[in-house]
């Protein structure tokens, strides 16, 4: 299987027929199966509780089960949505040709809608098909609640409920399906390297939270009000988890326990410590002191950028890939925030939005063998050309459509909690529940 193929995980469904493998081209390898069931769990361990617990640590303590509460009601929201359509709408190939373009070059059919003809002798490649259902719902969960970071203390809970639905289904399924579907997808065939996600997941909710934040505006007191995180013990224990469960995020891409797994292992590890500290430096050149908060974001920052290029940069690649993303995403979370004044409650825009684009451009760049990389680029300014035509393509359909879905729905029944819910607190007003009671 070429590096092309492997980059792309929606290729594999061209092994099978719907629903059904071909036992005379594949059969399944228990330690593929047991490697991928891992991954799985390690990316839904990102979510809950390491998202939950990150975003939990930095609002104040009177949304700590707000924020928690979305994060766990997404979960179990986009699970069901992604067994009814959301499978389908991604990776159905049905209509699909390689160079040409149309209506399935940027959606999926539904030939594949309430899991049709799965079977537990359903194979992707040589694993069962259902683990690859979950590993990709698990992706597929976690995208919508990095949004969350950017409203956060200021949307009714059954507002994001709806605006999560509509924004997975005409949003984050469709690029996913332009991303990964294999020959015929808009973006596939452009020959844009994306091999975990730095487009489908970073940039995409980066874009959506910051579109969110404006339309929201930003909460009652900001910017002159303290907003100080009120646990960021929990934010470092988020990270943590982040950190850990990102090896099934990247190394889980490769779809086999392989050479290519072990690589994206490794640079993942590389690019994350090597933001930590870039971010750390920064911050300690800038203000004088390094913080614990500041290290969280810079390990999240870097695990963002090296998502896109774990299956085809080398180690020095790694490396600044992740210095690039550590301090350019600290430099965009304070001082560029501070200067247009948007209010990206938790920095989803300045971490997963900036470090999407760093390490999707930067892809690019390192996957060339000339600068140590596994991928096969040889033009290096052909392959940013075309990342950023992925970025941009993504920038723009993301921002658009989502601020259509926002408008739409703050229109239909308002988006934002009242000033005195607000004021309250989203744990009372919207749950009745307190975080902590004395």
């Amino acid at each position: 299987m070429t590096l092309r193929k492997i980059a792309g995980l929606g290729a594999l469904l061209s092994l099978v027929t719907p629903g059904l493998a071909m036992a005379d081209e594949v059969v399944l390898n228990s330690g593929d199966t047991a490697w991928m069931m891992t991954a799985s769990l390690l990316v839904l361990l990102m979510t809950i509780p390491g998202l939950a617990l990150f975003y939990a640590g930095m609002v104040r303590s009177k949304n700590v089960l707000s924020v928690m509460m979305q994060c766990f009601a997404i979960t179990g929201l986009i699970s069901i949505l992604w067994v009814v359509y959301g499978y389908s709408i991604a990776f159905d190939t049905t209509g699909m040709e390689q160079g040409v373009v149309n209506f399935n070059s940027f959606v999926g059919g539904l030939s594949k809608a309430f899991l049709s003809g799965l079977s537990p002798s359903s194979l992707i490649g040589a694993f069962p098909e259902s683990v690859f259902i979950f590993f990709q719902m698990t992706f597929a969960i976690i995208t919508p609640a990095l949004i969350v970071g950017a409203f956060a203390e200021r949307m009714k809970f059954s507002a994001m409920l709806i605006f999560m639905a509509v924004w997975f289904t005409l949003v984050y399924a469709p690029i996913a399906h332009m991303v990964w579907s294999g020959n015929g997808g808009l973006m596939w065939d452009w020959g844009v390297l994306d091999f975990a996600g730095g487009t489908v997941v970073h940039i995409n909710a980066g874009i959506a939270g910051l579109v969110a934040c404006l339309v929201l505006g930003k909460r009652k007191g900001f910017p002159t009000t303290a907003m100080a995180p009120h646990n960021l013990g929990y934010t470092l224990v988020g990270a943590a988890m982040l950190w850990v469960g990102w090896f099934g995020f990247n190394a889980g891409s490769a779809i086999a326990a392989n050479g290519t797994a072990g690589m994206a292992m490794l640079v993942t590890q590389i690019a994350t410590a090597a933001a930590a500290l870039g971010w750390m430096g920064a911050e300690w050149i800038t203000h004088g002191k390094p913080s614990a908060l500041g290290i969280a974001s810079g390990v999240v920052a870097g695990l963002v950028a090296i998502t896109p290029a774990a299956g085809t940069a080398g180690p020095m690649g790694a490396i600044v890939i992740g210095l690039s993303a550590g301090v350019i995403c600290f430099f965009c979370a304070t001082s560029l925030k501070r200067k247009l004044g948007y209010d990206d409650s938790l920095d989803a825009f300045g971490v997963h939005g900036i470090g999407g684009i760093v390490g999707a451009l930067l892809t690019g760049v390192f996957a060339a063998p000339a600068l140590g990389g596994f991928g096969t680029v040889e033009d290096i300014g052909a392959q940013l050309f075309i990342q950023f035509k992925g970025v941009a393509f993504t920038v723009i359909y993301t921002a658009v459509v989502t601020f259509v879905i926002l408008k739409v729905l703050d229109l239909v029944m308002g988006l934002r909690v009242s000033e005195e819910a607000e004021t309250v607190g989203l744990d009372l007003s919207e749950h009745n529940e307190r975080g902590y009671n004395l």
